[in-house]
Order: C-alpha cells, then structure tokens, then sequence
C-alpha cells in the first residue's frame, strides 16, 4: 500500500492540539509556557511530564520518554505508525494524502471504507435493537441476570438482531447498500434458491468484533434458544475480518493495557464483559481455545516490549492444552507468558460472578510461570499412586525443571514442588534435574504430560517379604522400578497389611495414623476403607474403584502370610511413617519465613522419633 506524503503528515502534526491529545491521559495544568502534569508512562507524584503546545511536542523528565503527537498515540494505544496517523487524521479531520496509488489501490481502499461504513451501521442498527425494542426484552433480562451493567454493554456497543429474515438487508440496501456488499461484509447470505439474499444473523445477542482503533469488523452471535445447536456463530471469514487475527474487546483493553505493561487474554466474550466490568480492562477475548500466531503478536504488541501476558483460560482439557500450545509459540517470539489457573468447571465470568472481582485479582496476582504449570500438569494427571506412576511423573517434572536457570529462585521453588507431590527429598530430585539429557533449543519447550498411565497392577503383594529392621521392605524385596517411588508407597503398604494381620493392636495403630502419614491419595483411600471395614476389608468396595479395590484386595492377601507379625514391626513401621509425615512438614515449613516455632518443634518430634526407633532396635537386636 502507497505510503502517506511527508506533506500530508506535516498538516496532520500541525493540526493536532497536544493539550487536547494528552489531556484525554493526564490532567495538565498551565505553568508559563507550558502545560505540565503526571506522566502517563510511569507512575509518579510530583508532576514532571511537559507539554509544548505550539511546537507540539512532549517530554517527561522522570521517565525521559518524548516526542510528537504520532509518538505519544503510538505510545499510549499500542499502534503502528500508520495507525496512529490514522487515528489522529480520523479524529482531528485532516484528509490524508498517499504519496502513489494505483486505480486498483484506490478502488480497493474505497470499497473497503464502504463495508466498514456498513458495518458501522449495522453496529448501531443491532445497538438500537436491544434497547429500545419489546422483541429483545428478554435478552435483556438475560444480560442482567448475567450480571452486566447497562454501562459495560454499551460501551462495548452489544446488540440485538431480530428475529425476521430480511431487517437488516432491506435496511441497508435502503441506505444505498448492495446485496453484493453485504454478503462481502458477512451480513447476508444467499437465499436457498440463490435469488436474493436473507440476514445472517437472526434472533441473537451479537458482539462486535472491531480491530485495535475500534472500526467493527465483523460480529459474533449467541443464541438464547437452548434446541439451536449452534450456540455462537460469527462473520465468515472475507476480505474484512479474519477471526483468526482478531481480538475481541481490543480496541477498550489497548491503553490500559500498554499503562499497565500487561494483557489479560480470556475464551469467550462474557469473559471479556465480566473482568472490564471488575475493573480488569486489559481484558481481551481470544474467542475459543486456538490462540493464532497473530493473535499472540497482538497480545504481546499491546502489553508492550517489556510486558506480560496472561493467559486466563478454562480449566478444562482443551484450555490447558492451547496454553500449552501458546506456549511454545510465546518462546519463539521471546514473549513472557504467564497462566492464571482457574477452578475446574468454572471461567473467569462465572467467578467473579460467584465470588467478586477480588477472586479474578487474586488468581492473577498467583499466576505461574509456563514451566510451572506444565509441572504442576504433570503432577497432577500422574498416576501417584503407583512406584512406576511416580517415576514418570519425576522423569517428566525433571526434564522441564533442567530448562530454567541453575541456582534460581525459580528453580528452587519447583524443586520443593515435586519433593513435597512425590515424597522424595529436595537434594534428589536437585540431583535428578542435574543428570537430566539436554535437548536441542528447538526442542525445550514445555510438553503436555502423559496420560497418567497407571502402569502394571501391584495389588498383589506376592510372597512373603523380608523386613529390613527399618520396618521398610528389604532392597531384595522391592518392587522392580528402580526409581524412589516404590520404597514410600511400599513402606506403606506393608505397613497396612501388618496392622490387619495383628488383630486389635494392628487396629490401634491403623486408627492413629492420618492423611498426612500417606504419600498418595489412593493409599489414603485405603486407610480409610480398612478403618471402617478392618474386620472384613473386603466388605463395602466400591465396584467402579478398580484401583481401590485391587490395592484393598492385595494387602488382605498379604495379611494372611502376615500372622505372625512382631509387636516390634508394627512400632518400627508406624515410627517410619511418623518420620516420613514430619520430613515432610519440615520441607514446607522451611519455605515459610513465619515457621521458626513449628521448625523447632517439628525438629524435636523428629529426634523423639529417632530415638524411639533406636530403642525399637535395641529390643529386637
């Protein structure tokens, strides 16, 4: 496209009035000859940003940002220079002058000012409709029961289209429209019989969709009639609008995002409504789950170099995997991604619907960092409670923790993330992440974890297993897996089968110990089951808890090789499981700079341990 004359620039800076442009950021206040006030770039108290209106230039001297009028609009609305141009010339009625254009060029830039002229009045033909007709009362009343406020659905201009098949057409072929024009601006379709043509949005609330400087460029539409199986529909894909560049609520998240150096990036459009609302109006809508590499390159424009972007999508499968997706896209072009973790079942509308604006603040003020999540994925869909569960969870979590920096804050915390999910201590899995292969730079990027595959079935506990004076398994009897999941899970697991095997002692011990004495949830399932079933451990399974039922199964069986378990035994693997419990609570409380007290006593409880074992050994040496 030919470019703007240098000319036609020139009267453009001339006719700009820069108190004007700057005062819509700042208040300014007269001081000599010049207008003076807050910087809008950079936080402050005392006034040290400076306007000189007659050479309409401007200047902070805390910040040392500067320029024209072009700059400060590129600056402040996260826009190109042609846009910029653009917006000025629009808003300050200077005709812009293009230094060589061909015929074609020039027919093309006159049609595309037609259809964006058509679906500007489209735009406030659907605006009318919502409010001031009978037929959208009740969309009304279901955007309220939503809990948006007249005041948000107006300004992002949602509206109505009615019910019948031709309103809109025939009122824009009225205002001098083709049908030609309106099937190219996605607001027609052909009729069946290929004569004529017929609206494309009917009976919908609609949202428009605009582009950065708020020209609407297509729209989306949700239905409210719950038997029509397409719930939302948008503008085809034509010369106008790409979905897959566009970013839904752009145009009224761009400044504040650019002042506050980071861009929220949600699913849906009620997600966009619901956080501007909460007065989060970085917000933008991806509008599904696919973020595109040029929405991304939006994302990162309009949270500026140094900005973040957060991505606030749902918790369910494809949300995370187009995090995932998004991810890998964020490193290629070195943007800083983080992810706002969300309830299950639950997207950012519907929280702070629930729960207030605060909860929405809340999660992204904790977002994580892309490695993060991936880990906490990986550990999450693992199968834990199985040694080779746990050994793939460790393989997986080690491989991304290698790719952060050596001896950062970053990498620490991840570290005493997996000691604490897989009970293992922290210089393991610091020595696991030391010994992980190195991947070429292509291929270091986060990878959806596996399945959760729980591996081959070890309810059965097989012959009879030798004590190792510790009340953990002898090394000969271990479970084959050679990684550290199998001593912990097995540890316990011998331990509950002693405690059936040992009548009302076994009893006692069995209804000392707590949750926080397991390392895997399923083996917490199973303290619980054999607690309430001790006499008859089969009795009260749930049939559809296969893995349940195989672990309850397995360590009856192995209570009855059992019989003759030691008084000794059962004291020596209740004190392992002690000391396991308060290893563990000693990990956390060490990353809590307010658990001096309980450190110490934890510390205590330990030796008091220690030498309860010693004593438990001196009786059976």
């Amino acid at each position: 496209m030919a470019r703007y004359t240098q000319a036609s620039i020139e009267r453009l800076r001339e006719a700009v009035d820069m108190v004007d442009l700057v005062g819509t950021r700042t208040d300014l206040r007269r001081v000599g000859s010049r207008w003076v006030g807050l910087c809008p770039f950079h936080d402050e108290r005392t006034p040290s940003f400076s306007v000189e209106a007659d050479r309409g230039l401007y200047h902070c001297f805390g910040c040392g940002v500067g320029g024209d009028a072009i700059a400060f609009v590129r600056e402040t609305e996260a826009l190109d220079f042609a846009e910029a141009v653009e917006a000025l010339a629009e808003r300050y009625r200077v005709e812009l002058e293009r230094e060589s254009e061909s015929a074609e060029e020039q027919e093309r830039r006159r049609r595309r000012g037609r259809l964006l002229a058509l679906l500007e009045r489209t735009t406030a033909f659907y605006e009318r409709y919502l409010w001031d007709s009978q037929e959208a009362a009740h969309a009304r009343d279901y955007l309220a029961g939503r809990g948006f406020a007249e005041e948000t659905l107006r300004a992002f201009r949602v509206g109505w289209a009615p019910a019948g098949w031709d309103r809109l057409l025939t009122g824009a072929r009225r205002d001098g429209f083709s049908l030609e024009e309106l099937l190219a601006a996605g607001l027609a379709q052909r009729r069946r019989s290929g004569d004529g043509g017929v609206d494309r949005f009917r009976e919908r609330i609609v949202f428009p969709l605009a582009d950065a400087r708020g020209r609407v460029l297509g729209f989306g539409a949700r239905t409210l009639d719950p038997d029509e199986p397409a719930k939302y529909i948008n503008t085809a894909e034509n010369e106008i609008f790409h979905k897959g560049r566009q970013l839904f609520g752009i145009d009224k998240a761009r400044v504040a995002a650019a002042k506050a150096a980071r861009v929220v990036a949600v699913e849906g459009y009620t997600d966009a409504l619901a956080l501007h609302q909460a007065g989060i109006v970085e917000t933008v809508a991806i509008m599904g789950t696919a973020l595109t590499d040029h929405q991304l390159a939006e994302l990162a424009r309009a949270a500026g170099g140094e900005g973040v972007v957060y991505l606030a999508l749902d918790a369910d499968s494809s949300g995370q995997q187009a995090m995932l997706r998004a991810a890998k896209a964020a490193e290629d072009r070195d943007v800083e991604l983080r992810v706002v973790q969300l309830p299950d079942g639950r997207d950012p509308a519907e929280l702070v619907a629930d729960d207030g604006a605060e909860a929405i603040v809340g999660r992204l003020d904790g977002a994580l960092s892309v490695v993060e999540f991936a880990v906490r994925r990986v550990l999450a869909e693992a199968a834990l409670g199985t040694p080779e569960g746990r050994d793939r969870a460790l393989a997986q979590a080690r491989d991304l923790i290698a790719e952060t920096p050596a001896r950062s804050a970053r990498r620490d915390h991840l570290v005493q993330l997996v000691a604490d999910r897989l009970d293992l201590p922290d210089d393991y899995v610091v020595t696991a992440v030391a010994q992980a292969p190195r991947r070429p730079p292509a291929e270091r990027r986060p990878q959806p974890a596996a399945g959760g595959d729980p591996g081959p079935d070890w309810g059965d506990p097989g012959p009879e297993r030798e004590w190792d004076g510790r009340g953990a398994p002898a090394a000969s009897e271990r479970a084959p897996a050679a990684g550290p999941g199998a001593a912990a899970l097995e540890a316990e697991r011998i331990f509950l089968a002693n405690c059936l095997a040992s009548g009302p002692p076994g009893r006692d011990y069995l209804e000392r110990l707590t949750d926080d004495h397991f390392s895997a949830d399923v083996l917490r399932r199973v303290h619980a089951h054999l607690v309430a079933h001790f006499d008859d451990p089969l009795e009260g399974l749930d049939q559809g808890d296969d893995q349940l039922g195989s672990l309850v199964a397995g360590i009856a069986l192995s209570a009855e090789d059992r019989r003759d378990t030691r008084a000794s035994d059962l004291q020596m693997g209740f004190l392992t499981l002690e000391q396991r419990r308060i290893d563990r609570a000693i990990r956390h409380a060490r990353h809590d700079p307010e658990a001096g007290p309980a450190l110490s006593e934890l510390a205590a409880a330990r030796q008091q341990v220690r030498r309860d074992m010693d004593a438990v050994m001196g009786e059976v040496s």
